[in-house]
């Protein structure tokens, strides 16, 4: 099944479908995982992140840390040349049908002193003394009783893993950003002054399970916009101070809100961003329009250029050009990040890495980004918003909606 929103859009010669095969997206992304293994002469991984299980192992989980999960985190271990992964977790209910039997264990309690030799005892079983090993995360039990391997950042496998997306994982992502754009599409509607930020997350939080998601993944942030940097939180870079938690501040007439918020579903996350402005009757002037209108000018500037073959640092000189040639993104973000099993992950463009790193990021079939330049006018707020695109064999589609009101609600 083919849906309008990619008709004819391919990756690796595959259609993206309208719905994500679950099955099949579980298969590419392990068949993905042992290349990277056999590739990198890794011996295996050793995973206790919540994002990365999920990832190797398609089990699903409670909501949590998407980093460190506590006493109960399900622990992943991926071992080169074994046909599945083998998964470690409390919660069994979450597991996929054709995980196989064979390959399903109890938890075990690496952040525990009296959980280690078990946990030891599980890795030996899979792994001869001086194997190498990836691992994203080693707790200090493991630290002090697992220096009989040889540890690595299991980034490198990971992160070359998860940066092409496969047609299912592109189409899982859309299906969470739609969740999430309905949810805000319902406090879009509810939001006037007297309103508390806090009212406004019950309000996504609610009607985001009501659609089906299975998590929240990022705390929805309603952050009051000052016209000033100096009116705001004082930062050690000097630029803006962004995001700022949610509490329970009353919005008034007029407020400048820059909106973001993401959720998981099916292991996916979204990401949504705009700036909304609290009144019964939005009327931008005509100042707050221009900046929406070169917010948009930047990034269909990027999206010009956007194709296979084209470098970060060639996507990042069309924005600044477009923006007069100033850099259109905060001091501590960038103009575009990837999606995926996190929030933020590879690539990332716009970086503080230097043009060596931007240049040799090469923008590939598969490839997920997320827009998020910035326009600032001092004095006068400014604009932000995200976008999401999906790299394609011949251009990018588009994953997320295409509403900016109150600025414009159909661009």
């Amino acid at each position: 099944m083919v849906d309008d929103w990619a008709a004819g859009a391919t990756i690796g010669g595959v259609a993206i479908p309208g719905f994500p095969d679950m099955a099949r997206m579980r298969a590419d992304r392990y068949a993905k995982l042992q290349g990277q293994l056999e590739a990198q002469g890794v011996d295996g991984l050793v995973l206790l992140g919540s994002a990365d299980v999920a990832y190797a192992t398609g089990a699903d989980a409670p909501g949590e840390d998407s980093g460190r999960a506590g006493l109960f985190r399900a622990v992943a271990v991926v071992v080169r040349g074994e046909s599945a992964p083998h998964l470690y977790t409390a919660f069994w209910d979450g597991v996929p049908d054709e995980f196989p039997a064979d390959h399903l264990h109890g938890p075990l309690f690496p952040d525990l002193d009296d959980g280690i030799e078990h946990f030891v005892h599980a890795l030996n079983g899979h792994f001869s003394s001086g194997a190498t090993l990836g691992v994203d995360d080693q707790t200090y039990p493991m630290l002090r009783t697992l220096g009989h391997f040889a540890w690595t950042d299991a980034t490198a496998v990971l992160g070359a893993a998860k940066i092409l997306k496969t047609v299912d994982e592109v189409s899982a992502i859309r299906e969470a950003q739609r969740i999430t754009e309905q949810a805000m599409d319902t406090v879009r509607e509810v939001l006037r002054p007297g309103l508390r930020q806090t009212d406004l997350s019950g309000i996504f939080l609610r009607r985001i399970f009501e659609l089906g998601a299975t998590a929240n993944a990022i705390d929805p942030i309603w952050q009051v916009m000052t016209p000033t940097k100096a009116e705001g939180p004082w930062t050690v870079h000097g630029d803006l101070a962004y995001p700022t938690s949610t509490t329970d501040r009353i919005l008034r007439e007029g407020d400048i809100i820059w909106v973001d918020a993401g959720i998981c579903h099916q292991g996916y996350a979204s990401d949504f961003g705009r700036t909304w402005i609290t009144t019964a009757h939005p009327s931008p002037t005509d100042r707050q329009t221009s900046q929406f209108q070169r917010w948009q000018a930047v990034v269909d500037a990027a999206r010009d250029i956007l194709k296979p073959g084209v470098s970060a640092l060639e996507l990042g000189r069309a924005a600044i050009a477009m923006n007069d040639g100033v850099k259109p993104w905060m001091e501590h973000f960038y103009l575009a990040h990837g999606i995926g099993t996190d929030s933020a992950e590879m690539p990332l463009i716009g970086t503080d890495l230097g043009e060596g790193f931007d240049g040799s990021l090469i923008m590939g079939p598969g490839m997920v980004l997320v827009f998020e330049p910035v326009i600032w006018e001092e004095g006068y707020a400014g604009y932000r918003s995200e976008d999401i695109v999906a790299v394609t064999d011949t251009g990018w589609v588009q994953l997320s909606g295409l509403r900016y009101d109150p600025f414009e609600v159909a661009a």
